[in-house]
């Protein structure tokens, strides 16, 4: 069964493009370590809620708009060994070098989370 890392972040709209330039070349990590997709969205309608919403839980601000992503695995066991691997103290890759690619976002403020899908539908 599938399973599916969720991530919620705020990223300044004047990063935008770096943005999709730190994801491009962090994202091909995931593909070879075994994720079979990789999808980074940016707000396009992302309303305010009335007790809670995408914008409050990042605490994105006024200049902020909210990216929505998720990494595809083919099984959680896949997913784990990426990573454990990537999270060794050994591992070594300039995609993740924070010096040769920044993150254009306040990663404190991300959420994410692990999920088990329980209803899949495709046309």
């Amino acid at each position: 069964m599938s399973y599916v890392d969720g991530f919620v972040i705020a990223v300044p709209r004047a990063n935008k493009q770096a943005f999709i330039d730190h994801a491009r070349m962090a994202d091909g990590m995931f593909l070879e370590m075994g994720a079979l997709r990789v999808l980074e969205c940016w707000g396009d309608d992302v309303p305010l809620g009335k007790v809670t919403d995408f914008k409050g839980a990042v605490k994105a601000t006024d200049d902020e708009e909210v990216v929505f992503s998720w990494i595809e695995w083919p099984d959680k066991a896949t997913r784990d060994a990426a990573f454990e691997k990537m999270m060794s103290p050994t591992f070594e890759d300039p995609r993740m070098d924070h010096a040769k690619n920044p993150m254009p976002f306040d990663g404190k403020r991300m959420i994410f989370g692990g999920f088990v899908p329980v209803v899949t539908m495709e046309k």
